[in-house]
């Protein structure tokens, strides 16, 4: 499960080193930094561009909701009752509402690292979890369009996998995370089987540290959220 994240210190550079991305409208320019990124939050992705002709190979940074609205979706968003902010990687292939953004719409949602808790419940610990000496990196995930009240929506999700030693003592479930050279390999959805992907990512990169409880709350923002305690 992957339900808050956060993003320290990435800036326009950064992107365009990674994916050679296009700059895009100065009114969807993202803050470089958020604390407490949460579901149904307007923030940024990665995506190959979707109105080029032919072979999609142009990266841009889009603004999309998180927490995926498929394509067939057309009632309000008020009747969605079901939770789209993870998707499973062991069945995005075959799920009636996933299957269709892994085919044709992927994307890598950037960010320094997430949160998770644990503990008994009312005194759960949060606990933040990043990589080693790696300021910034990106999350496997899937974008879609939707028609709502005449309307398109982008919306996106974060996909899940099996944890690691970092996190088993955390949580059953932990996010995709990629590997750099793994990024284009990811988005272009003419690549062969990405299955391999969904590995959880190596332990030994990856370290966890307690954090403030008032990252609980959405409404809190801060470097101070990520910080250890």
């Amino acid at each position: 499960m992957c339900g808050r994240y956060f993003r320290h210190d990435v800036t326009w550079a950064d992107y365009h080193a990674a994916l050679s991305i296009l700059s895009p409208p100065q009114a969807i320019e993202p803050p470089e930094s958020a604390y407490n990124m949460a579901p149904t939050q307007t923030l940024p992705i990665l995506r190959l561009k979707p109105d080029q002709p032919g072979r999609n190979t142009v990266a841009e940074l889009a603004p999309a909701m998180w927490s995926l609205v498929p394509s067939w979706w057309t009632k309000p968003l008020n009747e969605k009752k079901f939770s789209t902010f993870n998707a499973r990687s062991e069945t995005v292939a075959t799920s009636n509402t996933f299957r269709g953004a892994f085919r044709h719409r992927r994307c890598l949602v950037p960010a320094s690292g997430f949160y998770e808790w644990t503990g008994p419940k009312g005194r759960k610990q949060p606990f933040g979890i990043g990589l080693r000496n790696r300021r910034w990196f990106c999350f496997a995930g899937l974008w879609d369009r939707a028609m709502i009240d005449g309307s398109e929506i982008d919306s996106f999700t974060i996909l899940t996998t099996t944890p690691n030693d970092v996190m088993a003592g955390l949580h059953t479930r932990m996010p995709v995370i990629l590997h750099p050279y793994n990024y284009r390999r990811w988005l272009d959805s003419s690549e062969g089987k990405v299955e391999d992907l969904f590995a959880p990512f190596p332990a030994e990169e990856m370290h966890a540290w307690p954090v403030r409880p008032e990252v609980g709350n959405v409404r809190n923002q801060g470097a101070e959220l990520a910080a250890e305690i």
